[in-house]
Parts: C-alpha cells; structure tokens; sequence
C-alpha cells in the first residue's frame, strides 16, 4: 500500500494528527503553557522494561470528578446523558487503541483505558449503539499501564498506546487482530503466529513531514492537534531517528536566523508550509525538502549554504511546490535547489534511488520481518508466477523475484509503477514486470491469454479488497493467495470472503510495524482446497 494510504504521512491529517502511524488522540497542557519537549539522546533506554508497569498513572488520567453527575438510577444505557459519570470494565481495546467496555450491554470507547481495567468515565456521546466516554479514574489498574514518556502525548495524536508497555502493546495487537477474525470472520481457531515485535521499540521512523508556525522568533515544527487548526511541537519526538529530529531542528533554526517566511504568516500567501526530512539507515544520506506555496524563497541561496554547513550529511535539499488548498503534503513539482535529486537507500541487497516524493518503508528494521513472512507464506521454488496485486513501487515483488519464476505488478497510479520499473532495472530483476492498470481487469485478460499465476500478494488500502478483486481471485483459483493488511477488520472480512469461496486459512503472522500506535500489520495465508 501507499505511504500515504497506510501511515498518513501524505496528509495534513485533516487536523487530527494521523500521521505518526497511521490515528488520532492528545495531551495539552505542556504545549499550551508554551513548554518546549526535549528529548536527548538517551531519551528511549529501557522504556520497555518492567519496571515501567510499576510507574503511576499519566496524571491525563487522576482528574478529580468535579461537575459531572453519577449515573445512579438510570436503569437502560440509553437513558444516559452527557455529563454522566460511569463505572466500566474494559474488556478489550479497539482497534484505533481505544478501551472497549459495556456498560448494560451497550458497548463504550474510552480513549486511554486499557484491556482489564475497571474506570469511571463521563459519557459524552450517546448513540444507538455506542457510547463514547472520556476517562475521569482508573479504579483497577492494568499491569501493564506506564508513565507515556513523552510530553505531548495524548495531545499530537502520532501515537495512542505509549502508556502500554511494550509487552502489553504486542499483546493487544495480537488480540485486536484476533478480535477481528472472530467478528468479521466468524473464526475462532485460528493459528496465529507470535508477533513480531521490535527489540528497541523507539527511534524507528526514518521521516519526518512537519507543518510549521512561528511563536516569536521561534519556528515551531509539528503536527496538527485532533480536531483543530493548532499544531503541537514535537522537537525529539521518541519513535523518529534520532538523525530526523537532529535535522529537523537544524532548519528550523536556519529558519529563525534567516528569517524566511512561513505560509500564512502575516498573510502571506507563499512562504514555507512544511519541513520533510528523511534519513537513510543503510546509506547515512539525510535529504531535506521545503514545501512551499511559492515557486521561489527569499534570501534562497543563503538558505542552502546555511543548511549545507548545519546538516553535513545532507546529500540533497529541494524545493516541493504546493500552491492548493489541500490535506496533501506535496505539489506536482519538485525543484533540486542543491545536491542529488535523489538519496540512496537499501533494503537487505535491494538498492533504491528515493527522490523527495517516492514512497519507502517508514520502518525499514520490521519491513525487512514483513516481507520475510511474505516470502514464507509464497512458498517459492523458483518455479512459480507470482501477481503482486495493489503493488505501489514494487518493493514486495522485487523481494520475491529471486526466488520465482516470474512477478507481475499491477498498481494503479503510474508514477508508482515508473518507480516500480526503475527499481527494477536498478537491482537486475529481470523477471519482474509492472503494469498500469486495475487487477480485477488485468488478471482475467492474462488468463485468457494463457497464463496462470500461482501465487497472488495483495497489499491494499486501509479499505481492504475491492469486490471485483475478490470475485476475480476466486475465479482464477491461485494455489495460494498471500493477504498483507494494515486493517485487521477489513482482512477478516475479505478473508470470509475467500473462505466462503473455497479457500483454507493457514496462519496469521502479526507485523508491529509502528510501535507506540495501534496499528498492526498482518501477513495472511490462504491456500486453494482441492476437490
């Protein structure tokens, strides 16, 4: 899937601060006294030891009940009101990390509760269905809860679970996706393979895509808070490399000292709008990318020199343009102010040429664990014609290309599959092709040209499997059917879907690919049942 469809790196978030690992939440009170996070090196040592589940509750969560009314005498779920105070036990979280709960035999989300505990919420919402209550007291606490070691979480929204421990956060992960079978798929036994975690669960994202304000003299970078306009300083923010948050504070200082205009400061229509950095692990590159409302900034060439004597490692600086009114972070055109176009980038023996816009794991350590399950589930022999369905830059086929016969790509958008093909050309894989189009209709006219794929990969959006796609997997009966998803309930169901049409579920391997966020990532098996 996309960056953009999948982590929320390619939004302004629509104002609720996505874009940390693709879902919302929030903690105002440092950013609104104006305190400044600061997170030094040693920041991420032992975090995910025990020791933590010892610590007290965030104070986010010991607010005194003042003001909001028990529920006493309200016999039905239904007759409840906002303001009203109730006892909940949770019994699960749900999948955007939230404490999932009943209170007479309605269902309750409450943001911060954690699997096992008993708490006193006040309701906010009451719908047919649902309520949705905020947490005032934790009354029986989870072993699992910790202090969040960052300032601002709870307020920029980037992650919903760092007041988890480590091992609590892979064992919700675990039991959200095995929530999902059981609801959507209607599945209870099924093999579930241990989740892959990561040892040192910080410091892992490898970009940065910033908005920016001016408080003062001072440039602030960050992300838009949950449901408003106001964006959170997120200076050394705990899951991005250490060499992002060293650069991103770099130009935010060349920023300052130069003075350069930011978007809508002072009503000025051009100006810089966002920082993007982003580091290579393997290559040590750092490539910086300003994007602007403007084709031009001034004082620009006393900007490059100050960012090339601030950020030694930089290996190219550019200019994005991006003159609309948009959630998206970058323009069409993107212009080479100094240095390579493009950074250089690997992936085990995979070599990438990654220009400003080109998609690339945000995680390049647990990318390597998810395409490993990948090829594990294929089963290759070298004998085999893989589709990789939903393929983006090709990265997944590139990997398995070794060890199969041949790999077609399909992947909608173009500029992803000229990507896919350089990538291609680039590491000498020879057998792997890609091709524009959708694969509901590229797979039927390529078997009715004759040939017959053994092994389909789809790597969707969040939304899961087209219909069409479905319809057409099951006509065209692959022996295998390898299902990469980073929505455990969208999976399930189109995983019924396949199950319903004659397929088998051999196992479920769980990806961390974001930890400190509730996202998941799964690598689901399906074999074709003989008759």
């Amino acid at each position: 899937m996309s960056e953009q469809k999948r982590s929320g790196q390619g939004t302004q978030n629509n104002h609720k601060s996505t874009a940390y690992g693709k879902k919302p939440g929030e903690r105002a009170a440092a950013n609104q006294a104006g305190a400044k996070p600061a997170f030094k090196q040693g920041h991420g040592k032992n975090r995910d030891q025990s020791s933590y589940s010892k610590a007290k509750p965030s104070h986010k969560y010991k607010q005194e009940v003042r003001g909001p009314r028990p529920s006493a005498g309200r016999e039905h779920a239904d007759e409840l009101q906002a303001g009203d105070v109730i006892v909940v036990t949770i019994k699960r979280l749900g999948i955007n990390g939230e404490g999932v709960g009943y209170y007479r035999r309605k269902a309750v989300f409450i943001d911060g509760a954690i699997t096992n505990e008993v708490v006193k919420a006040e309701v906010k919402e009451v719908q047919p269905k649902f309520i949705k209550a905020q947490l005032v007291e934790v009354e029986k606490r989870s072993r699992f809860r910790i202090e969040p070691p960052c300032p601002v979480f709870g307020i920029c929204g980037g992650c919903q679970i760092q007041h988890i421990s480590y091992e609590g956060q892979l064992q919700a992960k675990t039991d959200i996706v095995r929530e999902a079978f059981s609801r959507y798929a209607g599945r209870e036994a099924v093999k579930f393979k241990p989740i892959l975690g990561m040892e040192h669960p910080w410091d892992y994202r490898n970009k940065a895509q910033l908005q920016l304000k001016r408080k003062g003299h001072e440039v602030i970078a960050g992300l838009y808070e949950a449901d408003s306009h106001t964006i959170v300083d997120i200076s050394g923010c705990p899951i991005q490399h250490p060499k992002v948050n060293e650069a991103v504070e770099k130009v935010k200082s060349v920023l300052e000292e130069l003075r350069i205009p930011l978007h809508k400061e002072n009503g000025n229509k051009d100006g810089v709008r966002t920082i993007v950095v982003r580091h290579g692990f393997q290559s040590g590159e750092l490539q910086v990318t300003l994007v602007t409302a403007g084709g031009k900034l001034p004082r620009q060439d006393d900007l490059v020199r100050m960012l090339r004597l601030s950020i030694p490692e930089v290996s190219g600086i550019s200019l994005n343009i991006n003159p609309k009114k948009t959630s998206l972070i970058f323009g069409d055109r993107t212009i080479s102010l100094w240095g390579a176009e493009s950074m250089q980038e690997s992936l085990s023996d995979l070599q990438f040429s990654l220009s400003p816009r080109a998609f690339f794991q945000l995680n390049p350590q647990q990318t390597v664990k998810l395409y490993e399950s990948v090829r594990a589930a294929a089963g290759l022999t070298g004998k085999e014609t893989v589709i990789d369905a939903y393929c983006g830059t090709g990265t997944i086929g590139l990997w398995l290309a070794p060890y199969a016969k041949e790999v077609r790509g399909i992947e909608t958008i173009p500029e992803a599959v000229e990507d896919a093909k350089a990538n291609a050309q680039r590491n000498g894989r020879a057998n792997a092709s890609f091709h524009v189009g959708q694969a509901e209709e590229l797979l039927p006219r390529w078997v009715k040209e004759g040939m017959k794929p053994d092994v389909i990969i789809a790597d969707p959006p969040r939304t899961g499997l087209d219909s069409r796609f479905l319809e057409t997997v099951l006509r065209t009966k692959p022996k295998r059917f390898v299902y990469v998803s980073c929505n455990p309930s969208t999976l399930a169901k189109d995983c019924k879907v396949l199950l319903d049409g004659g397929y088998e579920l051999e196992w479920v391997q769980p990806v961390d690919m974001f930890p400190q966020t509730s996202h998941v990532e799964c690598v689901a098996l399906l074999t074709r049942v003989e008759k």
